[in-house]
């Protein structure tokens, strides 16, 4: 049984431990609320936009633009991995870092070439240890208040490498968030960019098509759709970044206030068995010390 010296001091340690859980639960809800405005507030401009996308590119057809066009041999794969600078968020960064495995496995091989971009240490950290090739990193963005020149920015230059032919596809892997207590590894496509129409259905949740499978809003394009969806489709590949970065940022916040919780409710439990077991050497000592009195007594008496 260890001694009561030695109680003392983990019943101490685990205390402290407790007040910095506490301490960064607290920190990482206060970061949730504002992270979450942020996502909210961006879902329905991203929904809307590409609404009017989808009107314009019906208007001028697939062939409007080569970021439409699917590549009919696919040898060049980049991939945009989403996760956060630290850790203590529970299994956050696993998740998207075994969504990134599995999709190299599935992808990998017949001469196909994969590449990342990175947002985040823990991504950046996997890539390195995998022997994964890393075009660019990212580093202190997700977690933080970052701007939307993060994310054009970087889709700037995915959209250049694909028109250049550097890819042949490109993707993201971010955290979607649900709820405080759920929050999924997603990947999506980014170029060539998808059917809008399914692309729409999936941001709204809802069908918005009507039966003849038209677009139910109608536009008034100045100049021209053709003229305007040259400009605006780069542009999607901004927002679906951006808005893949927003919603790892708050399912990063979500995961660590749920771990610190989960800790500090462990913490609490080791505490009262930690309490339990001081009790029980406590008395087991008196008792040694009050058998030590009475042997002496009888001892005294005898």
């Amino acid at each position: 049984m260890p001694s009561l010296k030695d109680v003392q001091n983990k019943i101490s340690g685990v205390k402290k431990t407790q007040q910095i859980t506490k301490a960064m639960n607290m920190v990482a809800t206060s970061r949730l609320r504002g992270a979450q405005v942020s996502m909210e507030n961006f879902r329905p401009y991203a929904a809307k936009f590409t609404e009017v996308l989808g009107s314009l590119a019906e208007k001028s057809g697939d062939e409007a633009s080569p970021l439409l066009v699917p590549r009919e041999e696919v040898k060049k794969i980049h991939v945009v991995l989403c996760t956060s600078d630290r850790g203590l968020c529970g299994g956050f960064n696993v998740n998207l870092i075994h969504k990134a495995q599995a999709f190299v496995e599935e992808r990998a091989g017949d001469g196909v070439e994969i590449s990342f971009s990175n947002f985040g240490k823990k991504g950046r950290d996997w890539s390195r240890k995998n022997g994964q090739t890393i075009v660019d990193e990212y580093i202190g963005v997700v977690g933080t208040t970052f701007g939307f020149n993060v994310a054009a920015t970087a889709g700037r230059k995915m959209v250049e490498g694909y028109l250049d032919e550097a890819y042949d596809e490109v993707y993201v892997i971010y955290s979607e968030f649900f709820s405080v207590g759920k929050q999924v590894p997603t990947l999506k496509q980014l170029i060539p960019i998808p059917p809008l129409e399914k692309t729409l259905s999936d941001a709204t949740g809802d069908n918005t098509e009507d039966e003849e499978g038209g677009y139910l809003a109608e536009h008034i394009c100045e100049p021209s759709a053709q003229d305007l969806l040259g400009e605006l489709l780069p542009r999607s590949v901004h927002v679906t970044l951006f808005s893949a970065l927003l919603e790892t940022s708050t399912s990063e916040h979500a995961a660590r206030m749920a771990a610190m919780d989960n800790a500090t409710q462990a913490c609490n439990d080791m505490i009262e068995n930690l309490t339990l077991a001081y009790n029980k050497a406590r008395q087991a000592s008196i008792t040694a010390e009050l058998m030590d009195i009475v042997g002496g007594a009888e001892a005294l008496r005898g």
